[in-house]
């Protein structure tokens, strides 16, 4: 049984009379402004109001972002995330574990009396989700604060990629506890990568205000919002590099890393609510 609080509920709530379409589309136009005085007071607020710092950044100045989203978006010193040492599996992003774990008779966890199947994530796509069943998922929000380029946990090769439409729901704590099928029901991008250790799928999951996805192989995914699924393959994808960066999110939101059976193992430090950077080892291989 689900143990909501009425405030996670009454939140949720709220968000289904909201046009989030449009105002993701608006905040992403704003985002994008050049204009002084906007991009100066949106940045100025957002690093007030969430502790942020430049420390790390390749820009240190928050006067010298083009905009609000360039800001967001920003690239890190090259020594600022050290990979950890082969064959380690790498953390993809900045963020911390909402879950992780096993995937069982097709279900992921989400969180106390949700869950959804590894079926609907992937847009129904049934032979991408049997690569999956009864193997392994990790679910890493990323915040307002962290750093939002998305990296490849291994070396692999892009197969094929699908875009599910969606809503555009809240990622936060609050609406991971209160809605259901919440990572099944936004709109999502699902990237599918041949690795040493299996098929390994790499899911970017759309929120609330999310102005854009946009990764190397597809460019900007979003905006426009909505339309149709998409599938495609990619008849020549080049080798990536573990490590590299695949995309990027405006915005926080979420990624969702999903593996076969018997081919890793999650370090024994993590569980729901730790915190990660990009780079860190988050799982080892196990013998295929």
């Amino acid at each position: 049984m689900n143990d909501t609080s009425w405030r996670d509920r009454l939140f949720f709530a709220c968000q289904w009379l909201l046009p989030s379409l449009l105002l993701s589309s608006v905040m992403h136009r704003i985002a994008e402004s050049r204009t002084g005085w906007i991009k100066r007071g949106l940045i100025a607020g957002i690093m007030r109001h969430f502790r942020i710092s430049l420390d790390d950044a390749q820009i240190s100045d928050p006067r010298s972002f083009s905009s609000f989203n360039d800001f967001f978006t920003r690239a890190l010193r090259s020594d600022a995330r050290p990979l950890a040492a082969e064959p380690a599996i790498l953390s993809p992003v900045d963020g911390s574990f909402s879950q992780l774990g096993k995937i069982h008779d097709g279900r992921i966890f989400q969180a106390k009396g949700h869950g959804y199947t590894s079926l609907e994530l992937l847009g129904g796509q049934q032979d991408l989700a049997a690569h999956f069943a009864e193997g392994e998922f990790a679910t890493i929000y990323l915040a307002p604060n962290n750093y939002h380029h998305i990296h490849l946990p291994i070396a692999g090769t892009l197969r094929e990629w699908v875009y599910v439409p969606g809503r555009l729901f809240s990622v936060n704590p609050a609406t991971v506890r209160a809605c259901p099928r919440l990572f099944a029901r936004n709109e999502r991008l699902c990237m599918i990568y041949d690795t040493a250790v299996g098929p390994m799928a790499v899911v970017l999951v759309g929120a609330l205000f999310v102005g854009s996805i946009e990764t190397l192989a597809t460019g900007r995914l979003t905006p426009p919002h909505g339309g149709r699924l998409r599938r495609e393959t990619v008849a020549d994808g080049s080798n990536v590099e573990r490590g590299s960066e695949i995309g990027r999110f405006n915005m926080g939101s979420t990624v969702i890393l999903l593996a076969g059976p018997g081919t890793l193992r999650w370090e024994g430090r993590l569980a729901a609510g730790s915190e990660i950077r990009m780079g860190e080892a988050i799982a080892q291989p196990l013998h295929r």
